[in-house]
Parts: C-alpha cells; structure tokens; sequence
C-alpha cells in the first residue's frame, strides 16, 4: 500500500488532524506516500477572469499545506492535493492516474449526541469506491497491529487481490489474523467453503451463530482484543443493507477500533 489518500475535512477526526497523523504513521510502516485531499469547485470560465480557478486551486493548496504544517511526518512524503469538482467524482479519476491502494476516512464525533458513524460523503466513498477503505475512530492514535479480527459470512473471496492490503497489513507487523465466521439465518452451504489463499494466511479460526455479522464482531471482541477489525463489502449480506443509504447510524454499526473495509465479491 503505498499510495494513501486522506480527504481532509469530512469529520471532526479529519479537521484536527488526528486522521492524517494516523496515516502519516501507517504510511512511515508500510513505506508509502500520503495524499492530502481537498476538493474546490471550478466557475464557469469567463474571458475577464481567466485566472480565477487558478487562484482557487492555489487557495485549496494553502488550505491543505497549513493543517499540513502542524504533523510529524517522520520522513513520510504528505502531498497536497487540491483536486476540482465532487470528491465522489474526483478520487476515481485521480485513482485511475496514480493508483491508490488505500482511503484512509474518520468516523464521526464519539458525541453521543451525533447518532452518526459515517456521514453522507464517507459513506458513500464506502458505499462506491474500487479502493480499500480504513475507518478510524476519532482521536484514535497509531499503535502497531498485532492482531486482526477478520469477520466474514463466507469463505468465498470472488474479488481479485482483494486480500492483497490485508496481507501486506500482516507482513509488515508480524501479525496474526483470527478468522470469525458468523453463521447467520441465510448462511449457504457454499460459504462453509474458504478460498486457499484466505486459509493461507489465518492464524485461527472461529465460527458462531448470529443475527447479524456486526452482532458476531460484538459477541467476540473481548475474547480476541483485535488492533484492526477487517471485514468485505459484498453484494448479500449485513454490509449490502448497512450501505443502503449513505449515511451509517452508530445504533447500525460502530467500531471503536479501525475498521478496514475490502471489495470481497464482484
């Protein structure tokens, strides 16, 4: 993972810049380059003001350059990057150009007056994005990844590399990967099936019985103490629904712990 994009600005946990310095920290451990993402929206071009978008792009650049100047990049290469239009929009475009390997969002305000986990925007880059989604807590500090809960429903993994961010997760660290699989009321005797390059790399293996995937997480998170929860967008299932809309209500889903989001299925 070597190209990571943080749009700036779509949380609490973004705007304070606990969200860049956790992936400032995780790009120094994977050796990767971190992209600092603001959108500005261009005017109609005018003859008499052939310069304005120009100068609004040169504003989004000192935007994101001053919340830059306040992290410890520890040698790590933090890139401003204003980009024009909707970030929705955006981030394919400038992913098929360069290749991103990683979004790194926050979740919204602990509050327990924000009845949200995702806003609009965050989860709707979930909800569409090709790219491999990170969710941190807010104010959530690095710590190095020893153990990962990875939650599935099934052992199918149709998605090519899929699992390449979680592999390189695992080998960077030195961590272990405990494999849950929650058996819930529309489990198909084809889930009990697990793809050989999943087995490979599983440290343990657990099944349960639950109504949903995210009751499972709950159920064995004490048992397991996991740094990073990791589980795959598919088509059928808990996640399908959870996405539905774009916005993702705590009362839903929330996770404490960040929370690595893979494309499982086509």
């Amino acid at each position: 993972m070597k190209n990571i994009l943080v749009p700036v600005g779509l949380s609490e946990n973004s705007i304070n810049n606990s969200l860049l310095q956790y992936a400032v920290d995780l790009a120094k451990e994977l050796g990767g380059t971190v992209y600092a993402v603001e959108v500005f929206k261009e005017l109609p071009r005018s003859g008499s003001l052939p310069s304005v978008n120009e100068t609004l792009k040169e504003i989004s650049t000192s935007s994101i350059e001053e919340k830059l100047s306040a992290l410890d990049k520890k040698g790590v290469e933090v890139i401003p990057l204003p980009l024009e239009g909707e970030l929705l929009e955006a981030i394919p475009q400038f992913n098929l150009e360069h290749a991103i390997d990683l979004i790194v969002l926050g979740s919204e305000s602990s509050d327990l007056n924000n009845p949200y986990f995702l806003g609009e925007t965050s989860g709707s880059l979930v909800k569409k994005t090709e790219i491999p989604v990170l969710i941190i807590p807010s104010q959530h500090k690095f710590t190095p990844i020893k153990t990962v809960l990875m939650a599935v429903k099934s052992g199918v993994v149709k998605k090519k590399n899929a699992l390449t961010p979680i592999k390189e997760i695992l080998t960077t660290f030195g961590a272990e990967l405990k494999l849950l699989q929650v058996k819930t009321a529309d489990f198909l005797p084809e889930d009990s099936e697990f793809q050989k390059e999943l087995g490979e790399i599983v440290s343990t293996y657990k099944s349960s019985e639950n109504a949903t995937l995210f009751q499972g997480v709950l159920e064995h998170l004490n048992e397991t103490h996991p740094d990073l929860i990791c589980v795959f967008r598919r088509k059928r299932g808990f996640f399908s629904k959870l996405w539905e809309e774009n916005t993702v209500l705590k009362k839903d889903f929330e996770s404490r712990l960040p929370l690595l989001v893979l494309r499982g299925a086509d």
